[in-house]
């Protein structure tokens, strides 16, 4: 599987990442999975310590403790869970991530981290004292790099003019273009875009291929209604999918914007995770595919910017 480069970093990604959110409890079943993702060629696993309380790091960590310094491991901070771990708060002060990067990095059995990851974040946050956390974090030697995951154009804004991010983890697809908004201004800087959400929650999956006029009742997304949708997905089957699948389609639209460095994809099942490794290996787009995809789907906007 290509690599590209994080952003100004020395940090080469598989162009599809692991997602670990979906990859459950179950550490046996978990462990197959990442094994799979690595014979696929992906070096490149996105973790957070919110998921599953934190045992998402741990089969994470221990799945790839022998293969440490050939993996590129992500992980998030920002989001804290209640005592009762009925719910959880935002804190990104410094304190806080200074005291949750220890607990991360016992979690994955690891000196250090690769890519930290502010989990979210809004304009009213003390932003300077976040961005002095993740600093010192990477003079200490404890992580090697940071970035954030937001779909905040102004939040994004202000670490790319005011911190050393490398990366941004965007919710980006044919049905959400909505990036496309801040992406030109993040590669002018050097930061890399990674996407998660391609496939818009399947709907741009092949299972939608085939289906009966009131099974796409229900399949509303963002802006597109269920006609829009069904419109968009009949137009792309008719045009591009004699010699393609969906999910192909759905992946190398995110690969072919220069601003995106890998495309982070979510597994439950090991079938699901060579899928997406033959997807993200088939042909790039062509230019006649892409100037179709671009007219077919609605260029979004942003409506909320805090």
């Amino acid at each position: 599987m290509e690599k590209r480069r994080l952003g100004k970093s020395d940090l080469f990604v598989s162009e599809m990442g692991l997602g670990c959110m979906s990859l459950g409890t179950d550490s046996a079943k978990a462990e197959k999975i990442i094994k799979t993702a690595l014979d696929e060629g992906v070096n490149y696993f996105d973790t957070a310590d919110l998921y599953d309380f934190g045992v998402n790091e741990e089969i994470v960590g221990k799945s790839l403790g022998p293969l440490r310094d050939q993996v590129v491991i992500a992980t998030k901070v920002g989001n804290r869970w209640t005592e009762k771990k009925d719910g959880w708060s935002w804190d990104p002060s410094k304190k806080y991530i200074k005291e949750a990067v220890k607990k991360s990095l016992k979690r994955l059995g690891t000196d250090y981290i690769d890519l930290y990851q502010l989990h979210g974040g809004t304009i009213d946050d003390p932003i300077d004292d976040t961005i002095e956390a993740f600093e010192e974090l990477k003079s200490e030697g404890l992580i090697r790099h940071y970035g954030i995951s937001s779909i905040r154009p102004n939040v994004i804004r202000e670490y790319a003019a005011r911190s050393s991010i490398v990366s941004v983890m965007m919710q980006y697809s044919l049905l959400d273009r909505r990036p496309e908004e801040i992406m030109p201004m993040l590669s002018e800087s050097g930061i890399s875009v990674v996407t998660r959400g391609s496939v818009a929650k399947g709907l741009l999956s092949d299972k939608m291929l085939g289906m009966k006029e009131d099974q796409w009742e229900g399949t509303e997304y963002l802006d597109y209604s269920s006609n829009e949708i069904k419109e968009l997905i009949e137009s792309i089957q008719a045009k591009l999918l004699h010699a393609r699948t969906l999910n192909e389609l759905a992946l190398q639209f995110n690969l072919a914007n220069q601003a995106v460095a890998a495309v982070v994809a979510g597994a439950s099942t090991v079938e699901q995770v060579k899928d997406n490794a033959r997807a993200v290996n088939s042909p790039a787009l062509s230019k006649e595919e892409l100037a179709f995809l671009q007219l077919a789907a609605k260029e979004s906007r942003y409506t909320a910017h805090r």
